[in-house]
């Protein structure tokens, strides 16, 4: 047997990591400004993260969610105080789409409506519901094309607002700074006039924050900066540093029924420990003062770099568009200069480093791309093009 070949793979093999650098085999180091799709959040085996969770996993690793998990108590307590939702319940899942799934499913319960609008260039997920609310064509099956879920343009109000009054829909979901699209932002205005006729028209707002969340913007979750509050939000990614986990943080006016909603790995005694050592190190470390620190300094950088012709983002998640392709740079960049990097499209780096990244991270990075850059340019005018 194989993996199946799905993914699209550069021939490196890492084989350990450690704070913002990952180890090949030959123990050639990379910095790394991907943190693994913006999973890596307090950093690659931060010390307390390791230890608590192989304490917790040398007692318990897991059992059924038919007994009490004092973890999980212990877990949501200390989040709603961490991310501003105290009130708020959390229901625990294994990923992001999963958390997409269950916010959905919310929804449409607690409503009783079966629409749902989502954003042009939108990712949810590859799952069934969050496949259906996701914008790329080429991922949707066959079965997952449906009738009730309605796209209309990111950050544009008049066609949302007009399908809103319509009261079809069981929720709008919205990533407030879309990632896998190309790292834009949804404007203040846009956010907060969505949250007033979401409100007027009884429709669950559903803000997916598993790319955007847990500190990467310089504030716990992004629409925050937007002075909103969501029905739903829904996390992953970031949440355990690298073990799976996701979850749906659920406003206190949708009320839980026994049963609605299950899981059989969600919220494990081993995920949480590692969720509740990754609160620890962002409150101990100041990482989320430190996302917003260098990812001001990284943005103000960025744009001073000759052939950039937009950069987006806030915080430490940040998107370099750039006048030409950029497969050959980023190449390059992993191949000659050892730094890992995402993309969006062929114009779009995405930078999604971990919260520990520093000034002096910053500063190789940025060497790094202008070398590279100053010699493509010099290239470009030798050759006359």
């Amino acid at each position: 047997m194989k993996p199946f070949p799905v993914f699209e793979k550069v021939d490196i093999a890492i084989e350990r990591a450690l704070g913002c650098f990952v180890y090949d085999k030959q123990q050639q180091a990379y910095l790394d400004l991907y943190g693994g799709h913006a999973v890596i959040s307090v950093g690659h085996s931060h010390p307390h993260v390791v230890e608590q969770t192989i304490k917790q996993m040398n007692k318990i690793g897991f059992y059924s969610n038919a007994v009490t998990n004092d973890l999980q108590d212990r877990l949501a307590e200390r989040l709603g105080s961490a991310c501003g939702y105290p009130t708020y319940a959390i229901f625990y899942s294994n990923s992001g789409a999963e958390a997409n799934e269950n916010a959905l499913k919310l929804a449409s319960f607690h409503t009783g409506r079966r629409k749902v609008l989502a954003m042009s260039n939108a990712f949810h997920g590859r799952t069934s519901a969050a496949v259906a609310a996701t914008d790329i064509q080429s991922i949707r099956a066959p079965l997952n094309e449906s009738e009730q879920f309605v796209f209309t343009p990111f950050n544009e109000i008049s066609s949302l607002k007009k399908q809103l009054e319509t009261e079809e829909y069981c929720a709008v979901i919205i990533e407030p700074i879309q990632g896998v699209g190309g790292i834009h932002r949804a404007s203040t205005s846009f956010l907060q006039e969505v949250r007033a006729i979401c409100t007027k028209t009884g429709t669950m707002l559903i803000l997916d924050e598993i790319q955007c969340g847990y500190g990467r913007t310089g504030l716990f979750f992004a629409h925050q900066h937007a002075g909103i509050e969501a029905d739903l939000i829904t996390v992953a990614k970031g949440i355990a540093n690298g073990l799976p986990m996701g979850a749906t943080i659920i406003s206190p006016k949708i009320k839980p029924v026994i049963g609605q909603l299950g899981t059989t790995f969600g919220g494990s005694h081993a995920v949480c420990a590692a969720a509740l050592a990754v609160l620890d190190v962002i409150q101990k470390e100041q990482l989320i003062d430190n996302a917003a620190v260098v990812g001001e300094f990284l943005l103000t950088e960025l744009r001073k770099i000759h052939g950039v012709s937009e950069v987006r983002g806030q915080g430490l998640m940040i998107g370099v568009e750039f006048e030409n392709d950029i497969r050959q740079l980023r190449k390059e960049l992993l191949f000659s200069e050892k730094i890992f990097t995402g993309y969006a499209g062929r114009y779009t780096l995405r930078l999604l480093p971990p919260l520990c990244f520093t000034m002096n991270h910053a500063e190789t990075f940025l060497k790094s791309l202008r070398k590279l850059v100053l010699k493509e340019k010099l290239a470009h005018d030798v050759s006359g093009y």
